[in-house]
């Protein structure tokens, strides 16, 4: 990681010219060895977010949400909040909200600290990346067994034979369609409502 994008938001009476130099996430990560590019609205942040490695967002954690959700529809990297005490301080009454940072980066850390932290957000980043593909397959499986089940029960009680049978039935049938069992099992159920509907 070598590139990160350092972006403000509502701080107000606090635009990256008006704080301190020594307290300004681009000059302490600059003095990391990071590469740092610094965005104060959407359309910046929007267009430089393809060339960092992580975002470091220095506002209210009220505004994190919605700017990590700007900047991960347009790339996956991990989005680290920059903790001070205007950024605190505006957001007391966050505390018990549900904010998914992938860290916490604070002036007073010590280079190796910054460097820990970014290194532990980014392997937070892309393991959370993992679970939400894999949360996405499992809830896919979920629906296609549910059809499968509906098919299969439609299938048993209309031919009066038992589910396992109908479950076998249903596999044949997809096999000499050439077609997925779920995709068989959705137009037997389909056909059938339609069928309900009419009497």
């Amino acid at each position: 990681m070598h590139s990160l994008l350092v972006v403000y938001s509502g701080l107000t009476g606090k635009l990256p010219d008006k704080i301190e130099a020594r307290s300004k996430p681009e000059v302490i990560l600059r003095s990391c060895g990071y590469i740092v590019e610094v965005a104060a609205s959407r359309e910046e942040a929007v267009s430089l977010i393809a060339d960092a490695d992580a975002s470091i967002l220095y506002l209210p954690i009220t505004e994190f949400k919605c700017w990590a959700d700007l900047l991960m529809s347009r790339k996956t990297a991990p989005v680290m909040w920059w903790c001070t005490d205007e950024t605190a301080t505006l957001s007391v009454s966050a505390c018990e909200d549900n904010i998914m940072t992938d860290g916490i980066l604070s002036p007073s850390m010590l280079p190796q600290e910054i460097h820990w932290s970014l290194h532990f957000g980014a392997k937070q980043c892309f393991e959370r990346k993992q679970w939400m593909k894999e949360k996405e397959q499992l809830l896919s499986r979920l629906e296609e067994r549910k059809w499968i089940e509906m098919a299969k029960g439609i299938l048993a009680k209309a031919k009066n034979i038992p589910e396992s049978e109908a479950y076998d039935l249903l596999r044949k049938q997809a096999m000499n369609e050439r077609k997925r069992m779920v995709d068989v099992a959705t137009s037997i159920v389909k056909v059938y409502q339609m069928l309900q509907d009419q009497t």
